[in-house]
């Protein structure tokens, strides 16, 4: 070290040590102190001093240190009335004011770190602000198009399906499909092409209002065969391995008339000149997404408004409700290739509504009734798609009940980490959960 920085170090060793140990002797002996510490300090043009907050020592360990430091630089001016220790009680605030009064006018050499209080205030105050940007997952989410051609699929459902060698009029159609999708979709479902594959298509729809399946997020791969459009497009469901809807299947399996995959008449069915993929997209979100899926099911229509099918269809939606939570955190911890930023986006978003209805049915409302929080001016006032309260079940309500809590508490506390993750609005719901978890007074 050369004789500069270990004229640095010593110097605010001997003021350090003699303000925390004889501040209450002579105003000459302070003057002396703090004349030679500022002269050292003053001179440094280089080295490191590390300045830590001050403690009080005890009074051997001040003589011990102090006999050291003064045997090294002969300082006998600054070794006297050692009596005065004794009856000095330190004072950390006036101790910090005096060495701030004191370094008022002094620019801290290059390698000096700020640790007393004072200084770090001083710092910051010249470090600048940093510039405050939008956030880069709220950045990527608005700026996410509905509709977009991107290069290849790696992970799509029928990339390894060959479309063989279609017709000129077959990449025309599909073409005119891409147009489609692209002026006419709605503003909850998503589409990206494959440039390198024409056949292949993927889809994000969006789970409509007043329905189970509200806020979630669900993804479709299509594929056009050779034979399109004599034949409907093959479409397949990402489900998780989870089954939310008679017509959506565990495997995958799409059940739709228009897809062929299910009977119909007339329209329901696919035609070659008039049905389209759009068509076929709309028609999953408002045909099998909907309020009472439980009626999809053939065996299961003739029920429809009886109160027997109608308590079976509110059983329905609250096990529809969890699976439809669940395959919101399979989408999140593995968002399709080419949604990450509308997966982090959207449940950013929609976190807090989401966990807000998962009290809401917490306490007995209806699943896919309205939740207070989401009205207009969030006054709990009650609107024409609210329902009324659940009914209790005639089939072992409580057992029912409880089965349904304890699952929804269980993925209302999976769903606020990775909300609280993605930076959602979650703070109502930490500040309850840490209320709850308070010893009581």
């Amino acid at each position: 070290m050369d004789t500069e920085s270990r004229g640095l170090q010593q110097g605010s060793s001997a003021c350090w040590s003699t303000g925390a140990a004889a501040w209450g002797s002579s105003q000459q002996k302070r003057q002396r102190c703090e004349g030679s510490s500022s002269d050292q300090v003053g001179s440094s043009t280089s080295g490191s001093v590390q300045m830590s907050e001050p403690e009080l020592p005890d009074a051997d360990y001040v003589d011990n240190e102090e006999e050291d430091y003064y045997m090294e630089d002969d300082d006998e001016d600054c070794d006297d009335e050692n009596d005065d220790e004794s009856e000095y009680e330190f004072d950390e605030a006036d101790f910090n004011q005096q060495l701030a009064d004191k370094f008022d006018d002094l620019d801290l050499p290059p390698g000096v770190e700020a640790t007393v209080p004072w200084l770090q205030k001083s710092a910051a105050q010249d470090e600048e602000e940093p510039e405050i940007t939008e956030d880069e997952i709220t950045r990527k989410y608005k700026a996410f198009p509905q509709f977009y051609t991107v290069e290849n699929f790696a992970d799509h459902h029928y990339a390894d399906k060959s479309v063989g060698k279609p017709s000129r009029d077959w990449a025309k159609r599909i073409q005119h499909e891409w147009k489609l999708l692209e002026k006419d979709l709605p503003a909850s479902i998503f589409v990206r092409v494959a440039e390198d594959r024409m056949d292949l298509l993927r889809a994000a729809i969006i789970g409509p209002k007043g329905t189970p399946y509200h806020d979630g997020l669900f993804f479709f791969d299509a594929h056009f065969t050779a034979t399109y459009p004599s034949q409907p497009p093959l479409v397949y469901y990402h489900s998780g391995g989870l089954r939310l809807n008679p017509n959506l299947y565990n495997c995958g399996k799409v059940c739709l008339s228009l897809l062929g995959t299910w009977s119909g008449k007339g329209c329901e069915t696919w035609n070659p000149a008039q049905s389209t993929m759009l068509q076929v997209l709309v028609s999953i979100q408002a045909l099998i997404l909907n309020e009472k899926p439980y009626f999809n099911e053939p065996g299961w229509a003739g029920q429809a408004n009886t109160p027997s099918g109608e308590q079976h269809s509110i059983e329905y939606n609250k096990n529809t409700f969890l699976l439809s939570c669940r395959t919101m955190l399979y989408s999140l911890r593995k968002p399709p290739q080419y949604f990450p930023d509308l997966v982090a986006g959207h449940f950013r978003e929609h976190g807090r509504t989401i966990l807000a209805a998962c009290k809401h049915y917490l306490e007995g409302n209806m699943v896919g009734s309205v939740v207070p929080e989401e009205e207009e001016g969030g006054n709990g006032a009650s609107s024409s798609n609210s329902a009324p309260k659940q009914e209790a079940s005639r089939v072992d309500p409580l057992l029912r009940r409880t089965q349904f809590c304890d699952s929804l508490n269980k993925l209302f506390e999976d769903l606020l980490m990775e909300f609280n993750v993605k930076g959602a609005d979650t703070r109502k719901f930490l500040e309850e959960k840490l209320k709850k978890n308070l010893p009581a007074a």
